[in-house]
């Protein structure tokens, strides 16, 4: 080949690439617009590889409380409020949110609570992950930003809930207008409880509540005479965080990050679901996910976290008005896909492209 095609060839591929990258720009922008900027995030775009990092620190850091500590190479970089997909040495997928240094490309560090009546994630976490072994991660993403330049901002942690919050305590300027009120069952549960209390600096913006010492966090009492233009965030136990959005003025969106899948207003109901390509129709009962009934006629259908986390069982859907209860798909999947681990159908009916 003559260097003049040759030199055409590269310009075009050059061409095409920006067209691209500009085209992804302008939809992640057009998703962030349309999503608003009250409780709802804005979502990074899902890593296209997983990686395997080094454990190099598992530490008990609290009462039921480990920090974990990943390392590699040129790490994606995150921002405040990004949490990282873990994948267990089970096959499990859990989600933690990174509490480590954004600007360390080196290792991500995140920290888990046991839940002793849980499905098993965390207790795999505590007892079989351990120093020097090797662990796929999937991320980092955020679907609980820090909002920028707000006038003031609010903190409301619950026990574990404080991980997301504390780079949020970090990145703050100097000058930023901020309180917190951090609470938990025991003073002996509560991690990072010292870091905190550095980065008030003695200057009263953190308040400590705990339970087995004084009672309930004093929500009334923080939430009063809310600044105007107060960015209100909250991660915890899904009563803290209806009990902070109660007490916020009427127009005041809080930031919540949760444990668990949202569920819908309507609760339950049996929805069908058929599956076109297989020629099959199920009637899900209420209390039984999608997934589960799918997996019940097609074994092989891929899933992992079953909470609207990881993304592993993401179907297209074909017909039906979806009811989605994740925070993980972009605006443009929801429109003809869902997790089918936690989502249902508003209509009782959904036709799935398996």
């Amino acid at each position: 080949m003559s260097d003049k095609p040759r030199s055409s060839t590269v310009r075009a591929l050059v061409v095409v690439a920006g067209v691209g990258v500009i085209a992804w720009r302008v939809v992640r922008g057009r998703a962030r617009d349309a999503r608003g900027g009250g409780g709802a995030p804005a979502l990074a775009p899902r890593a296209a590889r997983p990686l395997t990092l080094l454990v190099t620190a598992h530490e008990r850091i609290a009462d039921g409380v480990v920090l974990i500590r990943l390392e590699g190479h040129d790490l994606p970089r995150w921002e405040p409020g990004a949490h990282l997909d873990l994948v267990l040495p089970s096959g499990l997928v859990r989600s933690y949110s990174l509490c480590g240094d954004p600007e360390d490309t080196s290792s991500y560090t995140v920290a888990a609570r046991l839940v002793a009546d849980g499905r098993g994630g965390s207790r795999e976490v505590h007892e079989q992950v351990r120093e020097a072994m090797e662990l796929e991660v999937r991320g980092p993403r955020n679907r609980f930003p820090l909002v920028e330049a707000a006038p003031s901002y609010v903190f409301v942690a619950g026990g574990i809930g404080i991980t997301p919050l504390l780079p949020m305590l970090r990145a703050l300027p100097e000058d930023a207008d901020w309180r917190l009120l951090y609470g938990g069952r025991t003073r002996a549960s509560m991690p990072f409880l010292e870091e905190v209390r550095k980065l008030d600096g003695d200057r009263g913006r953190v308040t400590v509540a705990v339970e087995d010492e004084e009672g309930r966090p004093p929500l009334d009492a923080f939430l009063a005479d809310l600044p105007e233009g107060a960015a209100v965030y909250c991660c915890g136990p899904e009563g803290l965080m209806a009990a902070v959005t109660e007490r916020l003025p009427e127009g005041v969106t809080p930031h919540l990050e949760r444990f668990t899948p949202v569920l819908s207003a309507d609760g339950d109901t049996e929805v069908e679901v058929e599956l076109r390509r297989s020629g099959r129709t199920l009637a899900v009962p209420a209390g039984t996910s999608v997934l589960a009934a799918v997996r019940e006629e097609l074994p092989n259908t891929p899933y992992s976290c079953e909470q609207g986390w990881c993304g592993t069982c993401q179907q297209r859907v074909l017909e039906g008005e979806i009811d989605h209860r994740d925070e993980l798909l972009t605006d443009a999947e929801r429109g003809d896909s869902m997790l089918i681990c936690v989502s249902r159908a508003r209509n009782g009916r959904l036709v799935l492209d398996l």
